[in-house]
């Protein structure tokens, strides 16, 4: 007689396995054994289902038969632990808590998932490309889809799902339904990673405000037109100067139009990189992302990165750039408040800052006490801390006392260009993970982007990445408590808004160049707009001459050569050369119009994201 091990939820039970004639009663005991799993395992489904994963857009027992599927996908792992990580935000930490032991207790199959801060999930993705090999599946942004598409380093997950993992494939998991597909999909038409969430930087304002009376009148007799919606950078400056130099006091309480964050820090790299310069308008036209030069200034001459500068036909110098920089300095400069004293960090107690000495944890909740007009550049991942009771900008009754809307334009922008960033954490595996403990990790990838769990997690979170979700009559009902987030995911214009895509061909090296070197205009003022972006657009180059040396498995760098910035801003398209005019007429929209546009072409805005 020998003894096996049987794995029941992480514990090993000793089977005796008797040999010659027994062999047929030990293998119906067996039997008998993992049957009593299966039907543990189904009534652990059925309780969470019933229990936590509603409201969802799926009947219950719809949600059941995807149970189902994943408890027997998931019996040869059964007792296994895997190891995933990814950023710390609101919609990770459900997955955490929750829905990680919700995958146990249905599965079989332990996870831990960690959370970390931005900078370091980056450190770790670089350390698993490099062969230290921490964790089975990562959830980093697809601002990442140049770099993994190049590496050969990550398994692509089009080949996957009908190769080596098709066993471990939910067949009802509908890549079609994800809203952010494209932002996933590499120049060779695969899909490389797996929306899991996805927030959008769009215009914050105080609805409440902009829509009294008296400050309307007060502005339209100041500016010639409506106070309302800026639609282009010109209206948001006007707005900006208006509240902070004109109304100044609303109620008692000194107020400002305009809100940022500017100190040299890590952070600050975010604020640019996440499409500024899109804004602005410096890119060439084209979706997902500008084609041949996108807004990161890069051109490509089919897929090969071929320059940042001008004096090579990229644009990160380009007058576009320094119009951007510029504003941003502006604005942070002229029109924010002077200082805001709060408790920043506990450890430290009460203190004051000047935005530009604010980096993007100190500046995210400041809109929330109240005295900022507007914002120009806001992450929709802030929305739950913004409709919490009792702060300064929600209502008695829980609504919100604020909006939000799409950016405004720069003077540069030109329709057919993307609008704004999208942040879209996604799924990643790499190749040099084993098998089966990405096809376990690929399981609980699938379980927590599952039409059975999206829409629970979507109102957890508010961080959507389905279309079936966003469309429910659930959110129907409850669009308003969220200042403008369902409707602007319901519109056509959303799709408008992308992540960084693929001519950056190694963003982990070189994201953190922005804030370094922005960083010396914005907040050191060491250098002028201009300088810092020559000094920008000669080290980006520099590093993809690297590349080229180096070599990469598929589209790798090939400089041009350098020629005089001239030729190329003779050129069509991006790098443009400099308006005779910056600042146009402002324009405004009411918002009551905007959504009404929205509402008319809901019924296209399907078809026409992906």
């Amino acid at each position: 007689m020998v003894v096996r091990p049987a794995i029941t939820h992480g514990r090993s039970l000793l089977l005796s396995v008797p040999e010659g004639n027994d062999v047929t009663r030990w293998l119906l005991l067996t039997c008998v054994i993992i049957s009593g799993f299966s039907h543990a395992s189904e009534r652990a489904a059925r309780q969470w289902v019933e229990h936590e994963f509603q409201p969802s857009t799926l009947a219950v027992e719809d949600q059941m038969t995807e149970m189902r599927w994943f408890i027997k996908a998931a019996s040869p792992f059964r007792g296994m632990q895997i190891e995933v990580v990814s950023e710390k935000i609101a919609t990770h930490a459900y997955e955490s808590t929750v829905m990680a032991k919700a995958f146990f207790e249905i599965t079989g199959i332990r996870v831990v998932h960690h959370l970390v801060e931005e900078g370091r999930l980056v450190h770790y993705v670089q350390q698993q490309m490099a062969g230290d090999q921490k964790f089975d599946m990562f959830v980093n942004d697809s601002d990442l889809i140049g770099t993994h598409y190049r590496s050969g380093k990550v398994v692509p997950l089009s080949d996957f799902m009908v190769g080596e993992g098709k066993d471990v494939t939910l067949p009802s998991l509908d890549i079609e339904d994800f809203i952010g597909r494209s932002f996933v999909t590499a120049p060779d038409g695969k899909l490389y990673q797996l929306p899991d969430q996805q927030f959008a930087n769009l215009y914050w304002f105080r609805y409440d405000w902009f829509s009294r009376k008296d400050i309307q009148d007060h502005f339209r007799s100041l500016y010639g037109y409506e106070l309302g919606v800026p639609l282009n950078w010109s209206a948001y400056e006007d707005i900006a100067e208006f509240f902070t130099h004109s109304v100044k006091t609303i109620d008692g309480k000194r107020v400002y139009g305009h809100m940022d964050y500017g100190k040299r820090h890590f952070s600050l790299g975010w604020r640019f990189s996440d499409a500024w310069f899109s804004m602005a308008g410096l890119g060439d036209k084209g979706l997902p992302n500008g084609v041949p030069v996108d807004e990161w200034g890069i051109r490509v001459d089919g897929c090969n990165p071929v320059g940042a500068s001008v004096a090579r036909g990229g644009a990160l110098n380009s007058p576009a750039a320094v119009y951007a920089v510029s504003k941003f300095k502006h604005w942070l400069d002229t029109f924010a408040p002077p200082s805001i004293c709060k408790v920043f960090d506990s450890r430290k107690g009460h203190e004051c800052k000047a935005p530009s000495r604010m980096t993007f944890n100190d500046a995210g909740g400041i809109p929330a006490l109240g005295n900022i007009a507007q914002q120009i550049f806001w992450y929709t991942a802030f929305t739950a801390d913004m409709t919490k009771p009792g702060i300064a900008v929600v209502n008695d009754d829980g609504s919100p006392k604020w909006r939000m809307a799409p950016s405004p334009k720069g003077a540069y922008w030109q329709s057919g260009m993307k609008r704004g960033y999208q942040d879209a954490g996604a799924w990643t595996m790499f190749a040099n993970t084993a098998l089966e403990r990405r096809k376990a990790a690929w399981l609980y990838a699938q379980f927590v982007v599952s039409k059975s769990t999206s829409l629970r997690k979507l109102l957890v979170g508010l961080t959507p990445i389905r279309k079936s979700d966003v469309n429910s009559k659930l959110l129907d009902q409850i669009a308003g408590k969220y200042g403008g987030l369902i409707e602007f995911y319901r519109s056509p214009e959303s799709f408008k808004w992308t992540p960084t895509g693929t001519n950056v061909p190694d963003y982990p090296a070189m994201a953190p160049l922005w804030w370094k070197e922005i960083g010396l205009a914005t907040y050191a003022n060491r250098k002028s707009p201009q300088q810092v972006l020559d000094s920008f657009a000669n080290k980006l180059d520099k590093m993809l001459g690297r590349l080229q040396k180096q070599g990469m498995v598929r589209c790798t760098p090939r400089l041009n050569p350098k020629r005089s910035k001239q030729y190329w801003l003779d050129h069509p398209g991006s790098p443009k050369p400099k308006l005779a005019n910056e600042k146009p007429p402002g324009r405004t929209i009411e918002y009551e119009k905007l959504l009404a546009v929205w509402q008319q072409n809901r019924s296209s805005a399907g078809a026409a994201r992906n």
